[in-house]
């Protein structure tokens, strides 16, 4: 095996230790990001040349898989009732901005941030204006209301008041009236136990995704992630059923919002060692450099 080969090998582990460098100071810069999961490089050999009596010597190193650690985040206290955390390992479901139609599980837009509001045409929306959708049919949530000059009736929509485990929502109504939302653009049930029950099993609730392979979810930032076929996320229509909340495994949180799971002392620790390594894999590019100087040396 040349001298030549030894820079390669060194070089090979400068770009792996660069690319770890680079996932580690992402997760470092999301540690205040709500709902970010942090990342972490696993690496791998490459070929092997054999020189000879059953040896082998490497030739270096790649990154193998950026790994994302779906592991919860703290749960943070908000001052804000429509600020939604989910503890287990389900996604709140999203349609574009602007969406009015249903959108199939595998269409829809995951995201584990539930910093939602309700804006000017009365959808329950995230800081980008992406539509939380309801379990029944995966339509975007839609508050019943009327657009004036047309009178104000029971129902229409004032605030949120309440989110419970399951994704329920109680509203109060311009008149001061406690409401359950019941479905895109329906009238709203006012607040009773058969009328909670209606809801519940219509799946008129905010609806979840729980991929069987989260590992295969696509990121495209903004806090969202996207199906993949490696996802596990199934071509198929919202259901009640399927993406409500159940209430213990996986739980709704009002008031609450999840924070990064980043661990700063791990970083930090992952980060002297990754730069110890490129440190290492540069000196033997340096030391394969002035073996080769020597060995030029020797024709003088």
């Amino acid at each position: 095996m040349s001298l030549s080969s030894a820079m390669f090998t060194g070089v090979s582990g400068l770009q792996s230790n660069s690319q770890a460098i680079s996932v580690i100071g992402n997760n470092i810069a999301n540690s205040n990001t709500v709902g970010f999961k942090s990342s972490s490089t696993l690496f791998s050999d490459l070929l092997y040349q054999n020189i000879g009596n059953n040896s082998q010597v490497g030739t270096g190193e790649k990154v193998q898989l950026v790994r994302t650690n779906y592991t919860g985040g703290s749960m943070a206290n908000s001052t804000s009732v429509t600020d939604v955390a989910i503890q287990g390992n389900s996604f709140f479901a999203l349609a574009a901005p602007g969406a009015t139609a249903a959108v199939n599980q595998n269409a829809a837009y995951l995201t584990r941030a539930g910093e939602f509001n309700v804006d000017t045409a009365y959808h329950l929306v995230n800081p980008d204006g992406y539509e939380a959708v309801q379990a029944n049919g995966g339509t975007p949530i839609l508050f019943q209301h009327n657009t004036p000059p047309a009178a104000v009736v029971a129902g229409d929509y004032a605030k949120v008041t309440a989110i419970d485990s399951r994704g329920v929502i109680t509203y109060q109504d311009l008149q001061g009236n406690s409401f359950y939302y019941n479905g895109n653009g329906a009238a709203g049930l006012p607040v009773s136990t058969a009328n909670y029950n209606t809801v519940l099993t219509a799946g008129n609730v905010i609806a979840v995704v729980n991929p069987t392979n989260p590992n295969g979810l696509a990121k495209i930032g903004n806090n969202l992630y996207q199906s993949t076929g490696a996802s596990g996320v199934p071509a198929a229509a919202f259901t009640a059923a399927a993406n409500t909340a159940n209430g213990t495994s996986e739980t709704m949180l009002s008031n609450y919002l999840e924070s990064s799971n980043v661990d700063m002392a791990t970083e930090l620790v992952n980060m002297l060692t990754t730069q110890r390594a490129y440190s290492a894999n540069s000196k033997t590019i340096t030391t394969a450099d002035q073996m080769i100087q020597e060995t030029l040396g020797l024709v003088r």
